[in-house]
Formats: C-alpha cells, sequence, structure tokens
C-alpha cells in the first residue's frame, strides 16, 4: 500500500464517517491525524459499529468487533484509511 493510496482514501472515508453518522460538519473539517474519540471527532462505541458497517460494505471487508487492534486502527481518519487501504478487497 503507497501512502499515495492512503492520501487518496483520507477524503473518501471522511466522507463516510460523516454521512455515516449524520455529522453536522463538513467531511474537510476531520483532521487526519485527531483522535476519532474523546476530545478529537468525540466519537463513541456505537459510532464505530455504525462506520464499521459502511466500511465492510464499501470496501469488501469486516471490521470484527474483537480485533485487539480496533483501538489503532480507529485512533485516527489517517489510521483507519491507512487500515482500509490493506484491507479492501474493492
Amino acid at each position: 500500500m503507497s501512502q499515495a493510496a492512503i492520501e487518496t482514501l483520507l477524503p473518501e472515508v471522511a466522507e463516510l464517517i460523516v454521512s455515516a453518522l449524520n455529522l453536522d460538519m463538513c467531511p474537510e473539517e476531520i483532521e487526519a491525524d485527531a483522535p476519532l474519540f474523546g476530545d478529537g471527532l468525540g466519537l463513541d462505541s456505537i459510532d464505530v459499529l455504525e462506520i464499521a458497517l459502511v466500511i465492510s460494505k464499501k470496501y469488501g471487508f469486516q471490521l470484527k468487533s474483537d480485533n485487539e487492534d480496533n483501538i489503532r486502527i480507529f485512533s485516527s481518519l489517517r489510521a483507519l484509511a491507512t487500515y482500509i487501504a490493506s484491507q479492501r478487497t474493492q
């Protein structure tokens, strides 16, 4: 997976997050390296389930709730885009 592929995915994944969660913000407002939880975007575990469902439909792989890497995968927009780039089948 190239850095260019990840950079290309960032706005696409940001749009998915905003759309899936009906956030009152523009996808461009999500900083690539800002935390998705807590002080960053403020997501919670229910939000992650929604995002995981949309990602699995769009990119053709499952994000499992028992994956011990989920904290890292969902730590930021860039981390999520990097994981998608490494796993996607579509």
